[in-house]
């Protein structure tokens, strides 16, 4: 079959398309409501929250505008939902203007992320931490 190539765009359109979705589903069907999503199995299994639980009700709280609930629930999710926004967009026009994506991130931003997400973990499930289970 012969024909014109797909536009560098296809890719990051389709990403984007794919999220959205997802973040629309979350947006229809509440967490809140049990039976709609399975239990985080960490919580199930050991009683600890890890550092996902509550994603999925910090996602339907920013998809209805409520930020201070959505920050509640599940502040490092909030802050990695706003970070795939930003990188599907750059991605988006990146590959829109043909331009090569350099990723600016090193090993050591990894680390101090994954770091970042074990003390919140830690901290999330110790009595002065309760502030921060969802």
């Amino acid at each position: 079959m012969s024909g014109r190539p797909l536009s560098p765009a296809v890719a990051p359109l389709a990403a984007l398309a794919a999220a959205g979705a997802a973040f629309g589903w979350v947006a229809a069907v509440d967490p809140h409501e049990p039976g709609h999503y399975p239990a985080c199995p960490v919580l199930a299994l050991t009683g600890l929250y890890c550092p996902g639980c509550g994603g999925l009700r910090s996602a339907h709280a920013l998809a209805h505008g409520d930020l201070a609930g959505a920050l509640s629930a599940n502040a490092p999710a909030v802050a990695g939902l706003a970070a795939l926004a930003v990188g599907l967009v750059v991605w988006l026009v990146s590959a829109w203007r043909g331009a090569a994506i350099i990723p600016a991130a090193r090993p050591a931003h990894g680390w101090a992320l994954g770091g970042a997400l074990v003390v919140f973990t830690v901290v999330r499930n110790l009595p002065f931490g309760a502030f921060l289970v969802p």
